[in-house]
């Protein structure tokens, strides 16, 4: 078998028009450049299946093919929002890029079992509102939510702005169909929220990035849409009021807390010089170095939440143990505000990427220990990198960080990438490691950490890792070069 009879092969199941190959007339750019445009690959072809049925052949003809010597790989993708360079090809042109988009459907809502079944191809946000019109949440929510697709989602286990509530995309999934590296098809989709019979294969495959098998269909939670939804912003003078606010917003919250998101004053200067139509509450108060912008649901009454909110924000502002964390604190009146409150926050990576190129972190720490990270890193980072501005934004609620950094103010960008780019990496790093935590919170680690999680992660762990890929992928078929090699 050739490369030429191999496309022929893959045109045959899935119909010619969805087998892509780059021509001056058809350009690939959205499949195989990464979202932030990092890195451009040379794909063999743009697959695009419309069934289960149609993904297992495509798999079954690629593992026949590079059993007789042809040296092809599959690259699974859903809406190529990720970070790391997972979900597009390597520069060989030997790869073919299995884009599940024409998966799209809701299989089955089961309102009476709280659950929603769809392809893997299907858009979050789209989703998010098939579960709305039948009375429910899905509460995963990202910034990408309008293109990302929920077999994204689950291969990178995404995280967002409800985790501290909800949990990573893990959490809310029940169930999945795979097929598997040979073609085969494991049909685990039961909205069984207990199944205690052997290996969880569900959890082997959520957080994989496509090198284990690729994610086709998968049965998600739905959650009681609230009676009331409120939106709090408050300033605080540190990080470490920032936890502290977190703390107090456990207590009087309790799982009505469902978003708890820290801003520093940088990041949002940011989007005040780039997005001036936002309005940025308190960027002119000089002792607020970072903002909190924190979302109660609440199940009971939009009163019952007001009045949870506002005991929070006096107890906050108080001088009781706990107390006096915030400086000040704006209530959002209505939905309207609310969503423009989120907005700033949303924002933000916008903002940065307008200001010009950046390194970026997606790291996690234990929560009682960020605000020494934070002060100890960032003296470590303006010593070494003068100049340098920290972007530090992130999820507080879960210990979940995007602590950038961006070139100094006037410097030629592209050179301070370039010549710095590893020796931040290495400083942040280490950092994390001194603190126990991880240099991939919600990101995953794609092709961009491969060769970093060595030094990050213990060589046992990285040994049994290497152990499930060879076993499930013996042919190292499967977006190869990701996660872990082999």
């Amino acid at each position: 078998m050739t490369f030429t009879t191999l496309l022929q092969t893959l045109q045959t199941i899935v119909g010619a028009e969805h087998v892509r190959i780059e021509s001056a007339a058809n350009d690939l750019v959205q499949y195989v450049q990464d979202w932030r445009r990092r890195e451009r690959g040379v794909a063999l072809a743009v697959v695009l299946p419309a069934s289960t049925d149609e993904v297992a052949q495509v798999v079954q003809a690629c593992a026949a093919a590079k059993a007789q010597g042809v040296a092809v790989s599959i690259v699974p993708q859903g809406g190529n929002t990720g970070m790391v360079v997972g979900s597009t090809p390597d520069a060989t042109g030997t790869q073919i890029v299995l884009n599940l988009q024409r998966m799209n459907k809701v299989r089955k809502l089961d309102v009476g079992n709280g659950t929603i079944t769809v392809d893997a191809g299907c858009v979050l946000e789209n989703l998010q509102q098939a579960c709305l019109e039948k009375g429910h949440w899905f509460p995963l929510s990202l910034g990408s939510q309008g293109s990302c697709t929920i077999g994204g989602n689950l291969s990178t286990n995404a995280g967002g702005t409800q985790v501290v509530r909800f949990g990573n995309t893990r959490e809310l999934c029940l169930g999945l169909e795979v097929v598997t590296a040979q073609g085969e098809v494991w049909s685990g989709l039961s909205g069984l929220r207990k199944d205690n019979t052997g290996y969880d294969l569900r959890d082997l495959f959520i957080g994989a990035e496509g090198t284990l098998g690729i994610i086709t269909a998968a049965t998600m939670k739905m959650a009681p849409i609230p009676v009331a939804k409120l939106t709090a912003f408050a300033a605080v003078s540190s990080m470490k009021s920032a936890v502290k606010l977190l703390g107090l917003a456990h207590k009087h919250l309790n799982a009505g807390l469902t978003g708890f998101e820290v801003m520093g004053k940088f990041a949002l200067s940011l989007v005040h010089k780039h997005y001036p139509q936002q309005r940025v509450p308190f960027l002119d108060m000089a002792e607020a170095h970072y903002c909190v912008v924190l979302e109660l649901s609440d199940h009971a009454s939009e009163a019952h939440a007001k009045e949870a909110l506002e005991r929070l924000m006096e107890a906050a502002l108080g001088t009781e143990e706990g107390g006096g964390c915030i400086l000040d604190a704006v209530l959002a009146e209505n939905l309207t505000q609310a969503k423009q409150l989120w907005h700033i926050r949303e924002c933000i990576p916008l903002a940065q990427a307008q200001e010009g190129l950046n390194i970026k972190h997606d790291i996690s720490i234990p929560i009682s220990s960020i605000p020494e990270f934070v002060k100890l890193t960032d003296a470590k980072l303006a010593q070494a990198f003068p100049g340098a501005r920290l972007v530090n934004y992130g999820h507080l609620g879960d210990g979940n960080l995007h602590y950038n950094v961006q070139a100094p103010e006037g410097a030629d960008q592209d050179a301070f990438l370039t010549q710095q780019e590893a020796g931040v990496n290495a400083l942040v790093f280490e950092m994390v490691d001194q603190f126990e935590g991880s240099i991939s919170a919600e990101h995953g680690i794609g092709s961009l950490k491969v060769d970093k999680l060595p030094q990050h992660k213990s060589p046992v762990a990285l040994e049994l890792m290497r152990t499930i890929k060879r076993a499930l992928d013996p042919q190292n078929m499967m977006n190869p070069g990701r996660v872990v090699r082999v």
